[in-house]
């Protein structure tokens, strides 16, 4: 399966070797983006500011559900569905035997529609070539649906392990002698008609392409238009009788009373986490909103948990509230390769939008290795 994945990695850059990649930021875009670039015969330096992974990056929390379905944007569908496949590859090439080691738990994901509109739903998936079973919501007790809606459960979907995502491709990397993880090296300016990148040190670095891809700090570097959400999340832990049943259940989106809400399941040491679209906030930039405080952060989460996503939610614990920082393109809303020099390319998108879609964006940096637009 390495093999597979090395080989369709391998197609769009044969023959073009020992070009000069340098990476800014290693969170999920910059590590794989480092790993298809090794893979093609390249040289990358992956500048952190922090140590490699880093548990205070936005790609670091414990987990992201990767699914496809999107019954208003095929194209979207079709792209977020090879996105899995990258993933499958990914998983065979970083973490390789025994079964287990990985890093993506292939549980599906459920998603809740309104009952007329569950018919026109299940033909998109169809068309789209996805593998779906449609659901109801005692079913899929105890997570909360909103009244009136079944599910449609993608088969070839699930969630991934983000801290063992960027552990399996970090270690990949320092094994490889074509790698450099530089950790502890903060960068303070990128000069985009130069492809330069200036260090705290005042060391300075050149290559043949840049990409940065530091998250929602990026537009602090680049000239990239960048919204920044702050989000809360709610870790719990199921009671006792339920937890059985938990270890069977898949990744849930558009549910709660709303249809916002969303969890990931617990399971391979992760808690249940829940949160809400509700709970997302517009701020300035990453920091600039002040974190918030302590009962900031316990308003948000009584608020989540009495949104309607778990049934008795009263009787899980609550094993931490946190809270992050993510990004998306100010134009589009959601994850964008950026051009912002004549070899410099930036992508601002961090969380699970980011997360997921990651292995396509390391194929646009391959295209533009060959002067590909993006």
């Amino acid at each position: 399966m390495a093999e597979t994945a090395r080989s369709a990695l391998d197609e769009p850059l044969r023959g073009w070797t020992n070009q000069r990649i340098v990476i800014v930021g290693a969170g999920v875009t910059g590590l794989l983006a480092a790993v298809r670039a090794v893979l093609l015969g390249h040289h990358v330096v992956v500048l952190e500011r922090g140590p490699i992974p880093n548990p205070g990056a936005s790609s670091s929390d414990h987990h992201r559900a990767v699914r496809a379905l999107d019954p208003g944007d095929p194209s979207a569908t079709r792209r977020a569905a090879d996105a899995h496949r990258r993933w499958v590859e990914l998983e065979a090439l970083l973490c390789g035997p025994p079964p287990g080691a990985g890093f993506y738990r292939r549980i599906g994901v459920v998603t809740a529609w309104p009952e007329g509109e569950i018919p026109s739903v299940a033909a998109a998936a169809r068309d789209a070539g996805l593998r779906v079973e449609l659901v109801g919501p005692r079913e899929m007790w105890p997570i909360g649906f909103p009244d009136g809606t079944s599910g449609v459960l993608e088969l070839d979907a699930g969630v991934l392990l983000a801290d063992r995502v960027l552990a399996a491709a970090a270690g990949w990397l320092d094994r490889h002698p074509a790698a450099e993880l530089r950790p502890g090296h903060d960068v303070v300016a990128v000069d985009a008609d130069a492809a330069r990148v200036e260090l705290a040190d005042g060391t300075v670095e050149h290559g043949d392409l840049v990409l940065v891809a530091a998250g929602p700090w990026s537009s602090r570097l680049v000239d990239v238009p960048v919204v920044v959400h702050r989000q809360t999340m709610v870790y719990l832990t199921p009671p006792a009788e339920l937890a059985g049943r938990w270890e069977r259940m898949p990744s849930a989106g558009r549910i709660g009373a709303d249809g916002r809400g969303w969890l990931l399941p617990p399971g391979a040491g992760a808690h249940l986490k829940i949160s809400t679209d509700a709970a997302r906030r517009e701020v300035g930039s990453a920091g600039e909103d002040g974190d918030g405080d302590e009962a900031d952060e316990r308003a948000w989460a009584e608020k989540i948990l009495a949104a309607g996503i778990l049934a008795d939610a009263g009787a899980y614990a609550v094993a931490a509230v946190k809270r992050c920082h993510y990004a998306v393109d100010a134009g589009t809303g959601a994850g964008r390769l950026a051009r912002v020099g004549t070899s410099v390319w930036a992508r601002a998108a961090s969380g699970g939008d980011g997360f997921r879609t990651a292995p396509l964006v390391a194929d646009q940096i391959a295209g533009a290795l060959l002067g590909v637009a993006a």
